[in-house]
Protein backbone atom coordinates (compact mmCIF):
# COMPACT_ATOMS: atom_id res chain seq x y z
CA UNK A 1 0.00 0.00 0.00
CA UNK A 2 1.33 3.21 -0.86
CA UNK A 3 2.02 5.48 1.70
CA UNK A 4 -0.65 7.81 2.92
CA UNK A 5 -2.86 5.35 0.76
CA UNK A 6 -6.32 4.47 1.25
CA UNK A 7 -7.64 0.45 1.29
CA UNK A 8 -11.30 0.01 0.61
CA UNK A 9 -13.33 -3.55 0.93
CA UNK A 10 -17.04 -4.21 0.52
CA UNK A 11 -17.08 -7.21 2.28
CA UNK A 12 -20.84 -7.77 1.14
CA UNK A 13 -21.34 -5.75 -1.66
CA UNK A 14 -19.26 -4.90 -4.45
CA UNK A 15 -20.76 -1.67 -4.81
CA UNK A 16 -17.99 1.27 -4.44
CA UNK A 17 -20.66 4.19 -3.54
CA UNK A 18 -20.16 3.37 0.19
CA UNK A 19 -23.93 4.51 0.95
CA UNK A 20 -24.40 4.98 4.23
CA UNK A 21 -27.03 2.33 5.09
CA UNK A 22 -24.45 0.10 4.60
CA UNK A 23 -22.18 1.01 7.29
CA UNK A 24 -24.77 -0.14 10.23
CA UNK A 25 -24.41 -4.00 9.16
CA UNK A 26 -21.62 -5.93 9.29
CA UNK A 27 -17.77 -5.44 8.34
CA UNK A 28 -18.77 -3.19 5.00
CA UNK A 29 -16.00 -0.51 5.10
CA UNK A 30 -12.17 -1.27 5.56
CA UNK A 31 -10.11 1.94 5.69
CA UNK A 32 -5.97 2.08 5.42
CA UNK A 33 -6.05 4.93 8.24
CA UNK A 34 -7.39 5.39 11.21
CA UNK A 35 -10.77 7.52 12.22
CA UNK A 36 -9.77 10.45 13.86
CA UNK A 37 -10.56 11.19 18.50
CA UNK A 38 -13.96 12.00 19.17
CA UNK A 39 -14.83 15.16 19.83
CA UNK A 40 -15.94 16.53 23.08
CA UNK A 41 -19.41 17.91 23.23
CA UNK A 42 -22.56 18.34 25.22
CA UNK A 43 -25.50 16.26 25.06
CA UNK A 44 -28.89 18.22 24.00
CA UNK A 45 -31.63 17.80 26.01
CA UNK A 46 -33.91 14.81 25.86
CA UNK A 47 -36.08 16.03 23.47
CA UNK A 48 -39.55 14.26 24.94
CA UNK A 49 -39.89 10.83 27.40
CA UNK A 50 -39.48 7.50 25.52
CA UNK A 51 -36.65 8.76 23.27
CA UNK A 52 -32.86 7.05 23.94
CA UNK A 53 -29.83 8.09 23.05
CA UNK A 54 -27.42 7.16 20.24
CA UNK A 55 -24.00 8.88 20.55
CA UNK A 56 -22.41 10.36 17.51
CA UNK A 57 -19.62 8.58 15.66
CA UNK A 58 -17.45 9.30 12.71
CA UNK A 59 -18.32 7.24 9.56
CA UNK A 60 -16.61 6.78 6.19
CA UNK A 61 -17.48 7.60 2.69
CA UNK A 62 -16.89 8.63 -0.41
CA UNK A 63 -15.29 11.88 0.53
CA UNK A 64 -13.24 10.32 3.71
CA UNK A 65 -14.64 10.06 7.32
CA UNK A 66 -17.48 12.26 8.07
CA UNK A 67 -18.95 13.05 11.67
CA UNK A 68 -22.80 11.70 12.50
CA UNK A 69 -23.93 13.98 15.08
CA UNK A 70 -25.32 12.04 18.02
CA UNK A 71 -29.05 12.36 18.84
CA UNK A 72 -32.08 11.33 20.19
CA UNK A 73 -33.84 8.49 18.62
CA UNK A 74 -37.27 6.70 19.43
CA UNK A 75 -36.38 2.68 19.76
CA UNK A 76 -38.06 0.39 17.34
CA UNK A 77 -39.80 -1.43 20.09
CA UNK A 78 -40.23 -1.04 23.64
CA UNK A 79 -37.60 -2.87 25.42
CA UNK A 80 -34.58 -2.71 22.84
CA UNK A 81 -31.02 -0.84 23.66
CA UNK A 82 -28.66 0.85 21.17
CA UNK A 83 -25.38 -1.18 20.59
CA UNK A 84 -23.11 1.64 19.00
CA UNK A 85 -21.32 0.62 15.93
CA UNK A 86 -17.37 0.74 16.57
CA UNK A 87 -14.24 0.68 14.46
CA UNK A 88 -11.96 -2.28 15.18
CA UNK A 89 -8.15 -2.40 13.90
CA UNK A 90 -7.26 -6.12 12.79
CA UNK A 91 -5.04 -7.21 9.56
CA UNK A 92 -3.70 -3.64 8.72
CA UNK A 93 -6.93 -2.40 8.37
CA UNK A 94 -9.83 -0.66 10.55
CA UNK A 95 -13.10 -2.04 10.09
CA UNK A 96 -16.59 -0.76 10.58
CA UNK A 97 -18.97 -2.65 13.13
CA UNK A 98 -22.45 -1.89 12.76
CA UNK A 99 -24.63 -0.71 15.71
CA UNK A 100 -27.98 -2.20 16.06
CA UNK A 101 -30.92 -2.39 18.52
CA UNK A 102 -31.71 -5.52 20.63
CA UNK A 103 -32.86 -6.20 24.30
CA UNK A 104 -29.02 -5.95 25.80
CA UNK A 105 -26.49 -3.79 24.84
CA UNK A 106 -23.57 -5.67 23.63
CA UNK A 107 -19.85 -5.18 23.10
CA UNK A 108 -19.13 -2.28 21.10
CA UNK A 109 -15.19 -1.89 20.92
CA UNK A 110 -15.07 -0.46 24.83
CA UNK A 111 -14.91 3.11 23.09
CA UNK A 112 -15.64 5.19 25.49
CA UNK A 113 -19.25 7.42 23.55
CA UNK A 114 -19.91 9.21 26.73
CA UNK A 115 -23.57 9.78 28.12
CA UNK A 116 -23.94 6.38 29.35
CA UNK A 117 -21.98 4.44 26.93
CA UNK A 118 -18.66 4.77 28.97
CA UNK A 119 -17.36 1.29 27.04
CA UNK A 120 -19.03 -1.48 28.53
CA UNK A 121 -22.66 -1.69 28.47
CA UNK A 122 -25.27 1.19 29.07
CA UNK A 123 -25.64 3.47 32.40
CA UNK A 124 -27.92 6.04 31.27
CA UNK A 125 -31.33 4.03 31.97
CA UNK A 126 -33.48 1.19 31.78
CA UNK A 127 -36.52 -0.86 30.69
CA UNK A 128 -39.55 -0.72 33.56
CA UNK A 129 -41.85 -2.74 31.10
CA UNK A 130 -43.16 -0.62 28.57
CA UNK A 131 -41.68 2.38 29.93
CA UNK A 132 -37.88 3.86 29.99
CA UNK A 133 -36.52 5.02 33.07
CA UNK A 134 -33.49 7.88 32.67
CA UNK A 135 -30.48 7.83 35.07
CA UNK A 136 -30.04 11.02 35.40
CA UNK A 137 -26.25 10.60 36.71
CA UNK A 138 -25.56 10.91 32.59
CA UNK A 139 -28.77 12.11 30.89
CA UNK A 140 -29.62 15.62 30.06
CA UNK A 141 -33.29 16.58 30.59
CA UNK A 142 -32.91 20.09 30.05
CA UNK A 143 -36.69 22.21 30.62
CA UNK A 144 -38.62 18.39 29.43
CA UNK A 145 -41.15 17.11 32.34
CA UNK A 146 -39.85 13.49 33.16
CA UNK A 147 -41.24 11.66 35.81
CA UNK A 148 -39.18 8.18 35.54
CA UNK A 149 -36.06 9.26 36.55
CA UNK A 150 -33.18 7.92 38.95
CA UNK A 151 -29.53 8.10 40.15
CA UNK A 152 -27.03 5.89 40.33
CA UNK A 153 -23.35 6.86 39.47
CA UNK A 154 -22.11 3.81 41.16
CA UNK A 155 -23.08 2.08 37.67
CA UNK A 156 -21.25 5.10 35.55
CA UNK A 157 -17.77 4.96 37.59
CA UNK A 158 -18.21 1.04 37.12
CA UNK A 159 -18.72 0.88 33.41
CA UNK A 160 -16.48 3.67 32.52
CA UNK A 161 -13.13 3.15 30.41
CA UNK A 162 -10.70 6.01 30.65
CA UNK A 163 -10.17 7.50 27.70
CA UNK A 164 -7.84 10.78 27.86
CA UNK A 165 -7.03 11.00 24.29
CA UNK A 166 -10.47 10.03 22.76
CA UNK A 167 -9.74 7.20 20.79
CA UNK A 168 -12.78 6.06 18.56
CA UNK A 169 -11.22 2.33 17.62
CA UNK A 170 -10.57 -1.05 19.16
CA UNK A 171 -7.47 -2.79 18.82
CA UNK A 172 -3.54 -1.95 18.87
CA UNK A 173 -3.23 1.96 19.13
CA UNK A 174 -6.75 2.52 20.48
CA UNK A 175 -8.90 0.94 23.33
CA UNK A 176 -7.07 -2.50 23.67
CA UNK A 177 -10.36 -4.93 24.78
CA UNK A 178 -11.98 -7.24 23.59
CA UNK A 179 -15.84 -8.85 24.20
CA UNK A 180 -16.40 -10.34 27.29
CA UNK A 181 -18.26 -13.97 27.72
CA UNK A 182 -21.72 -11.80 28.44
CA UNK A 183 -21.34 -9.73 25.52
CA UNK A 184 -20.40 -12.33 22.99
CA UNK A 185 -23.59 -14.44 24.59
CA UNK A 186 -25.95 -11.19 23.70
CA UNK A 187 -24.14 -11.01 20.22
CA UNK A 188 -25.85 -14.14 19.54
CA UNK A 189 -29.56 -12.61 20.33
CA UNK A 190 -32.56 -11.57 17.95
CA UNK A 191 -31.16 -7.78 16.59
CA UNK A 192 -32.84 -5.09 14.70
CA UNK A 193 -31.39 -2.75 12.44
CA UNK A 194 -31.17 0.93 12.84
CA UNK A 195 -34.70 2.88 12.35
CA UNK A 196 -35.43 4.84 9.27
CA UNK A 197 -34.32 7.98 10.88
CA UNK A 198 -30.97 6.70 11.91
CA UNK A 199 -30.63 5.82 8.55
CA UNK A 200 -31.75 9.24 7.31
CA UNK A 201 -29.59 11.03 9.32
CA UNK A 202 -26.79 9.26 8.59
CA UNK A 203 -27.44 10.23 4.51
CA UNK A 204 -27.69 13.97 5.99
CA UNK A 205 -24.51 13.80 8.01
CA UNK A 206 -22.78 12.73 4.67
CA UNK A 207 -23.84 15.69 2.39
CA UNK A 208 -23.15 18.33 5.30
CA UNK A 209 -19.67 19.45 4.23
CA UNK A 210 -19.17 20.64 8.05
CA UNK A 211 -18.60 17.25 8.89
CA UNK A 212 -16.20 16.36 7.26
CA UNK A 213 -12.97 15.43 8.69
CA UNK A 214 -10.97 16.84 5.90
CA UNK A 215 -12.68 20.39 6.16
CA UNK A 216 -13.31 20.47 9.96
CA UNK A 217 -9.94 18.91 11.11
CA UNK A 218 -11.58 16.85 13.90
CA UNK A 219 -14.27 19.63 15.05
CA UNK A 220 -17.63 19.22 13.23
CA UNK A 221 -19.62 21.76 12.25
CA UNK A 222 -22.76 20.01 14.29
CA UNK A 223 -21.83 17.52 16.69
CA UNK A 224 -25.21 16.66 18.10
CA UNK A 225 -28.81 17.13 17.81
CA UNK A 226 -32.04 17.08 19.98
CA UNK A 227 -33.66 15.04 17.09
CA UNK A 228 -32.79 14.18 13.44
CA UNK A 229 -35.36 16.34 11.95
CA UNK A 230 -33.84 19.46 13.64
CA UNK A 231 -30.57 18.31 12.17
CA UNK A 232 -31.53 17.12 8.44
CA UNK A 233 -32.91 20.98 8.28
CA UNK A 234 -29.92 22.19 9.05
CA UNK A 235 -28.00 19.56 6.86
CA UNK A 236 -29.69 20.46 3.57
CA UNK A 237 -29.04 24.41 4.55
CA UNK A 238 -25.58 23.62 4.41
CA UNK A 239 -25.62 21.32 1.29
CA UNK A 240 -27.66 24.20 -0.64
CA UNK A 241 -25.16 26.81 0.52
CA UNK A 242 -21.94 24.83 -0.05
CA UNK A 243 -22.30 21.37 -1.52
CA UNK A 244 -19.19 18.72 -1.17
CA UNK A 245 -17.05 19.02 -4.61
CA UNK A 246 -14.83 16.79 -6.48
CA UNK A 247 -12.24 18.61 -4.52
CA UNK A 248 -13.30 17.81 -0.69
CA UNK A 249 -13.83 14.11 -2.23
CA UNK A 250 -10.32 13.87 -3.19
CA UNK A 251 -8.85 16.00 0.12
CA UNK A 252 -11.05 13.69 2.02
CA UNK A 253 -9.99 10.24 0.83
CA UNK A 254 -6.76 11.29 1.00
CA UNK A 255 -6.63 13.17 4.24
CA UNK A 256 -5.60 11.62 7.61
CA UNK A 257 -6.45 12.45 10.91
CA UNK A 258 -3.39 14.83 12.56
CA UNK A 259 -2.70 12.90 15.24
CA UNK A 260 -0.07 15.73 16.44
CA UNK A 261 -3.00 18.09 16.79
CA UNK A 262 -4.90 15.87 18.46
CA UNK A 263 -1.77 16.13 21.25
CA UNK A 264 -1.64 19.45 21.53
CA UNK A 265 -4.95 20.06 21.95
CA UNK A 266 -5.26 17.29 24.92
CA UNK A 267 -1.93 19.18 26.25
CA UNK A 268 -4.16 22.62 26.24
CA UNK A 269 -6.87 20.97 27.93
CA UNK A 270 -4.28 19.15 30.80
CA UNK A 271 -3.09 22.00 31.22
CA UNK A 272 -6.25 24.42 32.38
CA UNK A 273 -7.54 21.24 34.15
CA UNK A 274 -4.04 21.61 36.30
CA UNK A 275 -4.01 25.25 36.83
CA UNK A 276 -0.59 25.29 34.68
CA UNK A 277 -2.27 27.63 31.72
CA UNK A 278 -4.99 29.99 32.16
CA UNK A 279 -8.42 30.44 30.14
CA UNK A 280 -6.95 33.48 28.27
CA UNK A 281 -3.95 31.01 27.36
CA UNK A 282 -5.61 28.38 26.23
CA UNK A 283 -7.99 30.90 23.82
CA UNK A 284 -5.13 31.94 22.33
CA UNK A 285 -3.24 28.17 22.13
CA UNK A 286 -6.60 27.21 20.75
CA UNK A 287 -6.56 29.81 17.86
CA UNK A 288 -3.11 29.45 16.65
CA UNK A 289 -4.28 25.07 16.42
CA UNK A 290 -6.87 26.28 14.46
CA UNK A 291 -5.18 28.03 11.96
CA UNK A 292 -2.50 25.55 11.54
CA UNK A 293 -5.15 23.05 10.87
CA UNK A 294 -7.05 25.43 8.14
CA UNK A 295 -3.68 25.94 6.90
CA UNK A 296 -3.12 22.00 6.61
CA UNK A 297 -6.69 21.71 4.98
CA UNK A 298 -6.22 24.64 2.42
CA UNK A 299 -2.91 23.50 1.02
CA UNK A 300 -4.18 19.67 1.00
CA UNK A 301 -7.41 21.14 -1.15
CA UNK A 302 -4.91 22.88 -3.28
CA UNK A 303 -2.35 20.09 -4.04
CA UNK A 304 -4.98 17.32 -4.61
CA UNK A 305 -5.75 16.20 -1.17
CA UNK A 306 -1.84 15.97 -0.07
CA UNK A 307 0.78 17.94 1.63
CA UNK A 308 4.33 19.29 -0.39
CA UNK A 309 7.68 18.86 1.40
CA UNK A 310 7.84 22.49 1.21
CA UNK A 311 4.12 22.63 3.12
CA UNK A 312 4.97 19.97 5.73
CA UNK A 313 8.33 21.35 6.88
CA UNK A 314 6.31 24.50 7.41
CA UNK A 315 3.42 23.41 8.94
CA UNK A 316 6.08 21.16 11.51
CA UNK A 317 8.03 24.20 11.94
CA UNK A 318 4.53 26.06 13.19
CA UNK A 319 3.85 22.89 15.45
CA UNK A 320 6.91 23.43 17.03
CA UNK A 321 6.38 26.90 17.77
CA UNK A 322 2.78 25.97 19.54
CA UNK A 323 4.44 23.15 21.29
CA UNK A 324 6.96 25.19 23.01
CA UNK A 325 4.60 28.20 23.74
CA UNK A 326 2.39 25.71 25.61
CA UNK A 327 5.95 24.22 27.43
CA UNK A 328 6.91 27.88 28.35
CA UNK A 329 3.22 28.76 29.46
CA UNK A 330 3.76 25.66 31.63
CA UNK A 331 7.03 26.23 32.98
CA UNK A 332 6.07 29.58 33.89
CA UNK A 333 2.98 28.65 35.49
CA UNK A 334 2.92 28.24 39.22
CA UNK A 335 0.29 24.99 39.41
CA UNK A 336 -2.74 25.22 41.83
CA UNK A 337 -3.76 21.87 43.99
CA UNK A 338 -6.68 20.43 42.37
CA UNK A 339 -10.04 19.97 43.71
CA UNK A 340 -11.30 16.64 44.05
CA UNK A 341 -14.66 17.58 42.34
CA UNK A 342 -12.38 18.73 39.77
CA UNK A 343 -10.44 15.87 39.10
CA UNK A 344 -13.59 13.98 39.44
CA UNK A 345 -14.81 15.88 36.34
Amino acid sequence: MKPFGLIRKLLVTAALAFAPAASFAGIFISVGFAPPALPVYVQPPLPAPGYLWTPGYWAYGDAGYYWVPGVWIQPPTPGFLWTPGYWGFAGGVYGWHGGYWGPHVGFYGGVNYGFGFGGIGFCGGEWHGGTFAYNSAVSNFGSTHVTNVYRNTTIVNNTTIINNNHTSFNGPGGVVRQPSAQESQFANERHVEPTANQMSHQTAASQDRGQLASVNQGRPATMAAANAGAYHQVAQQHAAAQPISAADRSSGRNFQPNQRAANQDQRIANGVRNGQINAGQAARDDRRQANIDSQIHNDRAANGGRLSGQERQQINREQNGASRQIANQKHNANPRPEPQEEKRR
